[in-house]
């Protein structure tokens, strides 16, 4: 998922989205200790838009917080 993509989001939309990667991310983690992994990039994936999308939740608070 593309940052702009994200930046359209509201602030709801954008932590359900956290929410939703983070269950993905623990269940990738069970999945590779147990070697049942199929695709071991979906981890850096799931990193970096993890990564993406605490970020523009921490520009839209600091948006916020300067108006």
């Amino acid at each position: 998922m593309n940052a702009s993509d994200l930046r359209d989001k509201s602030v709801d939309q954008l932590k359900q989205e956290l929410e939703n990667l983070k269950k993905e991310s623990f269940n990738l983690r069970f999945q590779s200790a147990t070697g049942q992994m199929e695709n071991t990039a979906r981890v850096r994936e799931v990193k970096r838009t993890t990564a993406r999308v605490l970020t523009i939740l921490n520009e839209k608070a600091a948006q916020a917080a300067a108006e």
